[in-house]
């Protein structure tokens, strides 16, 4: 007879990336995408940033990560996880809104890219001047 796990799951979305999360009770472990968290988030800085609710909660090693990330670059996909943990987090434990709170991780970062308009090279970059 086989142990079923309860999971608590949570939508973190930034820029063009969606990271639907799960979380479950374990030993810590972080999958992101099927891979080793630090074999898929390179950067020193986007593996401190997704780990931060659950440093300030006091969760690090009490809770296992699984992640399916979609879109966008590390960096935006670096801030959906940080989300979805963090909404995640809330589902185990309401308690911790207030903290998650305080820190801003509750937060739906809403800055996206402009759109191009016409007649501009970008969203806003124009062509060349000319004078003469």
């Amino acid at each position: 007879m086989s142990k079923v796990k309860e999971y608590f799951t949570g939508l973190g979305r930034r820029k063009e990336s969606i990271a639907r999360v799960r979380i479950c009770a374990g030993a810590g472990s972080v999958k992101v995408n099927k891979r080793a968290f630090d074999e898929y988030f390179c950067r020193e800085t986007h593996r401190i940033l997704v780990m931060k609710p659950l440093e300030i909660t006091g969760t690090v090693n009490k809770f296992d990560v699984f992640a399916n990330i979609s879109g966008g670059g590390m960096s935006g996909q670096a801030g959906a996880l940080k989300l979805g943990i963090a909404r995640a987090l809330l589902k185990v434990d309401a308690g911790l809104r207030v903290t998650l709170k305080k820190a801003g991780f509750l937060t739906r970062d809403a800055r996206a890219k402009e759109r191009k308009k016409y007649g501009r090279k970008r969203a806003r970059k124009r062509f060349q001047f000319s004078k003469r």
